[in-house]
């Protein structure tokens, strides 16, 4: 993005690159892939809708301001997933759920300095998109949910990144896409689509398998730590004493939301 390649032309070869390697995954492991459920078509699009919106929203995000204010402002998705939960009546609003959810749009205000936005190191833009890529990702975490009975993860995936192309394409200047095949920096985008969105995605939901949930949600919030700790030692980007206990309250709280919420449902099962 420094060299002027837009936020949707690097989420499409994220995401391009990502379906090359589910494929790939889903012609390892065809068998009980669902691909012939309607179901699990309907949610995996939903799904892929998501990735796109998240993807997208990020880098947007990360071009308007930081690193670190972007991946801590995606991370903030539990919060819209109890929201949208309260909403559909699958979970009971409890005051420690409206407190940790204060909590958090404290941690935002503080994290952002949107209180003082021309002083801050993330612009109005910056804030809305790295909300919009955590809702985003929420949508993307319903749509997997729902679709996961249906079929095989690998198959879910492969749906939702040609998805994820599919809506991005039209989004994107053809000629943009065309001519990173033969930038300078092509090597970027390989190894952004290769992390970013293949070995990463296929390592999370394998190890979704073997892992509990709650520790897989407490794994899942160092990503802003170590987002931040990039930023600052690789791309020179700074953080002030409060933005600094703001992104601390969302991730504590963030992280204690998600044991109380496993911690709850353990004891129900």
């Amino acid at each position: 993005m420094a060299e002027s390649w837009s936020a949707f032309v690097v989420a499409f070869y994220r995401g391009g690159i990502g379906l090359l390697f589910v494929l790939i995954w889903l012609a390892v492991r065809p068998r009980g892939s669902g691909l012939t459920d309607r179901r699990l078509w309907f949610w995996s699009v939903i799904a892929g809708l998501g990735v796109a919106g998240n993807f997208s929203f990020y880098f947007m995000s990360i071009a308007e301001g930081s690193v670190a204010v972007a991946a801590t402002l995606m991370y903030c998705a539990p919060v819209f997933v109890y929201l949208v939960s309260f909403a559909l009546k699958l979970e009971s609003a409890t005051p420690v759920k409206w407190i940790a959810i204060a909590m958090v749009m404290v941690g935002v205000v503080l994290l952002t300095r949107i209180y003082d936005i021309g002083a801050g190191s993330v612009t109005g833009i910056g804030v809305v998109a790295g909300l919009l890529s955590g809702l985003s990702y929420a949508v993307f975490i319903f749509g997997f949910k729902y679709a996961a009975p249906h079929g095989s993860p690998q198959a879910i995936l492969a749906i939702a990144f040609a998805t994820l192309v599919a809506v991005l394409v039209w989004l994107v200047d053809n000629e943009q896409i065309v001519a990173v095949l033969t930038t300078p920096s092509w090597p970027l985008f390989v190894v952004l689509g290769v992390l970013g969105g293949g070995i990463s995605f296929i390592l999370y939901i394998v190890g979704l398998n073997h892992t509990a949930p709650a520790v897989a949600s407490i794994v899942a919030m160092v990503e802003p730590v170590t987002a931040s700790l990039f930023g600052f030692v690789v791309l020179n980007q700074n953080l002030v004493g409060l933005q600094i206990f703001g992104m601390g309250l969302i991730l504590v709280t963030v992280t204690a939301l998600s044991v109380y919420s496993n911690a709850r449902s353990a004891r129900y099962d």
